[in-house]
């Protein structure tokens, strides 16, 4: 028996719910989400809370059940407060500039300077004074995750000098480079 499927998601003030039979509609300040859930899983709405239970003892209902329950939580926790992920860039004369509300411009080390669109319902905060650090945040969790390994992946953090784009608070491997003996 799942634990975490066991768990009522307890529903904020300000954010409605919709169930349509796959479908569940997520609305809140932050924004509004939308979900195909498994058919093998059924939600049950209560006076503030959700109850997420599998429809039969198959396998597969089972197996699903805390996922469904995790997923719907994070929708209504993300259009009540929203999701932000902190991200810094480690690198001689590397920074991120915000030209365009939705447009990252990334100086990497490249002849050019990458321009990364940001996806609808994303939203980046770059301070102006420190130029390697930067936020996104949005009601998505699972698209902001996703954009922020897409802008990870043009500088990988690499593990002998640590330059890279990586996550605030992340810790890199660090390896030692070549000794170089002389004279054998």
């Amino acid at each position: 028996m799942s634990r975490i499927g066991k768990m009522p998601i307890v529903i904020p003030v300000g954010v409605k719910i919709e169930w349509n039979e796959p479908t569940i509609v997520v609305s809140g300040p932050k924004g509004r989400l939308t979900r195909t859930l498994h058919p093998t899983v059924n939600l049950k709405l209560e006076a503030n809370q959700i109850l997420v239970s599998p429809k039969s003892d198959g396998k597969e209902g089972w197996a699903i059940w805390g996922l469904t329950r995790t997923l719907v939580n994070n929708m209504v926790l993300g259009v009540s407060t929203g999701y932000t992920k902190k991200m810094e860039v480690v690198g001689v004369g590397w920074r991120v500039e915000l030209p365009e509300p939705n447009v990252l411009k990334l100086s990497l080390g490249f002849s050019n300077p990458v321009m990364f669109k940001l996806p609808e319902g994303i939203e980046a905060q770059v301070d102006p004074k420190i130029l390697t650090k930067f936020a996104l945040s949005g009601a998505d969790k699972e698209l902001l995750g996703l954009t922020c390994a897409r802008i990870r992946a043009y500088r990988r953090p690499e593990p002998y000098k640590g330059k890279g784009i990586k996550y605030e608070g992340e810790l890199i491997a660090r390896k030692v480079g070549k000794s170089g003996k002389a004279g054998k």
